[in-house]
């Protein structure tokens, strides 16, 4: 029997905007290859109804602070079973009133974890190592918030270098408590990303935005090894459609344990604090290192 799937990066506010800025459609254009469609509004019966072909038994919906989505809440008003949300729009410069607001929407809203991508802010001029970022991530160890830092070189036109993993090793080694995720995989620092998943207990990686078929093969053999408990699946719905990336996830090379882990297990535990039987991680054997 397929494992039930958490899609842990969804989509439902790109339809709320009227006009998308340019560096959306050319990413949609020219690195996604996208159909017409990708900003149209989504209606909560389509989306429920592809969940459930493909045994998506819960979504993880991006909001904003700074702009809140009202299709999100929405959605997670109607379905509070089927799902919750991801917070960004945190001001890192005047991190004051932000921080209050996000500690008052998690005691009024499903909120699985905050979210932040280097890139997209202050003009990608501040890597996750900045000062900056430090109120956020000593908010989210308090409150037991899982925070996910976008990591690789992003799609649309704009600065990259500041998405390097290794930016977050010094963040790992300073707030130990902080639950942290790299999100949107880490190309093409994947070597490095794999590295601090070993190196540090609190941090994972979730694959949103990346066809798994086209997942690298050291991360497949890190997760069959190592790392069964550290790397979450998502889609970055409607980007890349639940009907493709579903499938293609249940096709890879897994055992059927680690399958059940990325697709489920990982993100209940992570971001829903729900205990798992299998255990996260593990002293490797020398077959398992090589």
């Amino acid at each position: 029997m397929s494992p039930n799937v958490i899609d842990c990066l969804v989509n439902v506010h790109f339809g709320e905007t009227a006009k998308q800025p340019e560096f959306m459609r050319k990413v949609r254009d020219d690195y996604f290859k996208g159909p017409s469609s990708l900003y149209e509004q989504i209606e909560l019966p389509a989306l429920l109804d592809e969940m459930d072909a493909h045994g998506v038994t819960k979504a993880i919906l991006m909001d904003n602070i700074a702009k809140p989505s009202m299709t999100a809440r929405e959605f997670v008003t109607q379905r509070p079973d089927r799902f919750a949300l991801a917070m960004g729009g945190i001001n890192l410069l005047r991190p004051v009133a932000s921080l209050r607001e996000l500690t008052a929407l998690t005691a009024d809203l499903p909120v699985a974890y905050a979210v932040v991508g280097p890139s997209f802010w202050g003009d990608g001029q501040y890597p996750p190592s900045d000062a900056v970022y430090y109120p956020l991530y000593a908010k989210c160890a308090e409150i037991d918030l899982p925070l996910c830092v976008n990591t690789g070189i992003p799609g649309p036109p704009i600065p990259g270098e500041v998405q390097n993993p290794i930016h977050l090793d010094r963040v790992c080694v300073r707030f130990p408590e902080l639950k942290l995720c790299m999100i949107h995989g880490a190309d093409p620092w994947w070597d490095v990303a794999i590295r601090m998943l070993i190196k540090y207990q609190n941090l994972r990686l979730m694959t949103s935005a990346w066809s798994p078929k086209r997942l690298p093969e050291p991360l497949l053999h890190y997760m069959r090894t190592r790392g069964p408990g550290k790397v979450i699946f998502a889609s970055d719905y409607p980007v890349l459609r639940q009907h493709r990336v579903i499938p293609e996830a249940r096709a890879l090379d897994l055992p059927p344990e680690v399958l059940q882990r990325y697709l489920h297990d990982n993100a209940e535990e992570f971001f829903f604090g729900t205990p798992t039987t299998t255990a996260t991680t593990g002293p490797a054997t020398a077959a398992e290192v090589g």
